[in-house]
């Protein structure tokens, strides 16, 4: 993979990836842009002729709808394999991340509730900022375990392979082995 540039570069001169298996929220995105601007390139391939959407193609579709004529692309060059794996890389990664729930918690209180543009609502907040509610079974341990029958568990076990047969009682070491 080759970097070539960073700059602004006409819709009708993008083509979305082919087969992009992501299906984002353009909605969504629409309004984050509304809010705060196109604040991160979307990155392109140059094929010799027309640029290719790798990451970005919901932003795409978002800052057309949105009525602008040009997007900030970082233009680079690759192979076809590169290709498909820059899509898929940045289809997925973002989803085997975490979240600190703490940390958002306090990042989402220096909003002051106006959480427009970022994915998140004021119901998202409060189920945040809420514990889960515990079931009257799950608030306390139970009392005591319930007993069984040491004699009623199978301990004699057999390989379905081999045929080989042993047992998983415990007790005093069999007094015919060679150890």
């Amino acid at each position: 993979m080759e970097y070539i540039e960073t700059r602004d570069v006409g819709l009708d001169e993008l083509t979305p990836f082919p087969g992009n298996a992501r299906r984002g929220d353009v909605e969504a995105i629409r309004m984050s842009i509304r809010k705060t601007g196109q604040y991160r390139s979307i990155v392109v391939r140059d094929t010799g002729g027309t640029f290719v959407i790798l990451a970005g193609n919901h932003t795409f579709q978002a800052v057309g709808a949105e009525g602008h004529d040009t997007i900030r692309c970082e233009i680079i060059r690759c192979d076809d394999t590169e290709a498909r794996r820059i899509n898929l890389a940045d289809n997925r990664y973002s989803e085997l991340g975490t979240t600190d729930r703490d940390a958002l918690a306090e990042l989402l209180s220096y909003l002051d509730e106006d959480y427009e543009g970022t994915g998140y609502s004021t119901a998202d907040v409060e189920r945040l900022l809420t514990p889960p509610a515990l079931d009257a079974d799950d608030a306390a341990p139970p009392s005591e375990f319930p007993s069984y029958d040491d004699e009623t568990i199978s301990t004699e076990h057999q390989c379905p392979k081999c045929g080989y047969q042993w047992s998983g009682k415990s007790g005093p070491a069999d007094a015919g082995s060679d150890s």
